[in-house]
């Protein structure tokens, strides 16, 4: 859908500027003659703009967690809502979030609830937080609201700081062993080559692993653009398929059965199902709507599925505990915390503490994931210089004795 850059003036004479979505030009001009605004300027911004600086239209998680934060701070002060957007939106250092917020801002005074206002930008606010929001606001606690999500926010943004940290050295050392084992085939592989058939003829007798080396550097010489053709394609493709229902599917439920690493992500969606039900409970969501709302926070479409069956089952008078018991990638620890939640009246308490432990679980067993993968990277590595040194070496030796013999 377009999008627009707009400045307008408001009935009291203020001037508003901000980015708005629209079907057609003709209809963003009534949204805004309807919500009480003149309309000055309006400009729509090009699909080729659009992609041009969709790098620099994205919200860090930092700025999401100040602006939960002095929202929060503000509304339990006593400053009026649309004071404390536009506030927030002139202290930002991002440009796009500016716009956001003032958008909000716009909206906001133009009698949109602060959650419908915040739905319009599903890129910067996800389902949980629209949500949140939206129940802060009925039960008249969205000071509280805005604080739980800063905090949530956080937990969310350490545990993929963690993550990336633990995978930034293993990826390095791949990089650096494609790229060399490469370069070796493509440069110094043909001169090896030379070599040992100057020495012993092009029928000279190698071994088997020396033959396949120099054989595999042949092929890639002759078709390595084929081959830069073939992994970009195949790469392309794979990101392609996993975008769809189907293949996101599949491509989880592979990852949930992958060894270690499929204890990590489940065990973060665990993390993230504790914490979000949590909130959720806490701001006077129901039980079905929370689960609606979790499964899609979970970030792995075989959990969602599955949470899914659990909201259907509780709709039809099953208790919550009692079905995540029979769970297969909950461990029954959570669906026994669940079931003490649901006979003392304290699931939000109780699955605080879970989350709590699942989130120290991952942190563990992130550090000890980095601690098995570097050297088993350097050990691939080692091998694989190991393997061309033989295969090369080995031969070239063999052949110096002949002739010197």
């Amino acid at each position: 859908m377009p999008q627009f850059n707009y400045t307008s003036v408001s009935a009291d004479g203020r001037q508003l500027t901000g980015l708005m979505t629209a079907p057609t030009r003709e209809e963003a001009i009534a949204e805004l003659r309807k919500n009480g605004n003149r309309p000055v300027l309006l400009r729509e911004v090009s699909n080729k703009k659009g992609r041009s600086l969709s790098f620099k239209n994205k919200v860090k998680i930092r700025d999401l967690v100040i602006f939960s934060r002095e929202l929060s701070t503000m509304i339990s002060a006593g400053v009026p809502l649309p004071r404390s957007l536009a506030t927030l939106a002139d202290q930002s250092e991002n440009k796009y979030f500016k716009q956001v917020i003032t958008q909000i801002n716009h909206d906001v005074e133009s009698g949109i609830p602060l959650a419908d206002a915040l739905e319009k930008h599903p890129n910067v606010f996800n389902d949980v937080y629209i949500n949140m929001v939206r129940a802060g606001e009925a039960g008249g606690i969205l000071d509280d609201i805005m604080k739980r999500l800063a905090t949530q926010v956080e937990k969310e943004a350490t545990i993929k700081h963690k993550i990336k940290g633990a995978m930034a050295y293993p990826t390095v050392i791949l990089t650096v062993t494609i790229i060399a084992f490469f370069g070796i085939m493509l440069l110094i592989m043909p001169r090896i080559s030379k070599i040992i058939t100057d020495l012993g003829g092009p029928n000279a007798h190698l071994p088997v692993y020396s033959r396949i080396m120099l054989s595999a550097s042949t092929f890639i010489q002759h078709n390595i653009l084929f081959i830069i053709v073939g992994i970009a394609i195949a790469i392309w493709s794979f990101k392609r398929y996993i975008k769809t229902e189907k293949g996101k599917y599949k491509w989880h439920g592979f990852l949930l059965k992958t060894p270690v690493l499929g204890k990590v992500i489940t065990k973060i969606a665990i993390a993230r199902f504790s914490r979000t039900f949590a909130s959720l409970m806490s701001s006077g969501v129901t039980v079905l709507d929370a689960l609606q709302i979790t499964g899609k926070a979970v970030g792995n479409r075989v959990i969602q599925k599955e949470l899914e069956g659990v909201a259907k089952a509780v709709k039809n008078g099953r208790p919550l505990g009692k079905e995540l018991l029979q769970s297969k990638h909950f461990p029954p620890i959570v669906g026994q915390m669940m079931s003490v939640g649901e006979e003392t009246g304290k699931i939000d308490e109780i699955l605080i503490k879970v989350a709590d432990f699942y989130e120290e679980e991952v942190d563990t067993v992130i550090d000890s994931l980095a601690s098995i993968i570097e050297p088993l990277m350097i050990i691939v590595l080692g091998s694989l210089v190991g393997m061309i040194a033989a295969s090369v070496m080995g031969p070239i030796a063999g052949l110096s004795k002949q002739i010197g013999g």
